[in-house]
């Protein structure tokens, strides 16, 4: 009679523990940054918002006639511009020869 018990306690045991490990515990522990969503992000919405005010200030110096520093600063604002389109450059060129490399 006892063992009979015991069986029928284990089984129920057993019964428990097969519930328990195929119910996960915890949410999968994350990869990785989103490197993709937060380019893309800062493309669409802050560098926008950097441009306005740049066009703005050189507005606001054409007007007061101080054309050669609105020249100089719009040099300066095309060369950052075009360091920042190399950089996303170098970024996919990048990421190519890795994946040229290592696969």
């Amino acid at each position: 009679m006892i063992a009979i018990e015991l069986t029928e306690a284990a089984s129920s045991a057993a019964h428990a523990l097969t519930a328990l490990s195929s119910t996960p515990l915890a949410e999968p522990a994350p990869t990785g940054i989103d490197t993709e969503g937060v380019v893309g992000f800062f493309a669409s919405k802050i560098a926008p918002i950097l441009l306005a005010v740049l066009g703005v200030i050189f507005i606001g110096r054409a007007s007061r006639g101080e054309i050669s520093k609105v020249l100089t600063s719009s040099a300066i604002a095309i060369v950052g511009l075009a360091f920042i389109a190399g950089a996303a450059t170098l970024f996919f060129v990048g990421d190519y020869l890795i994946d040229l490399i290592f696969e």
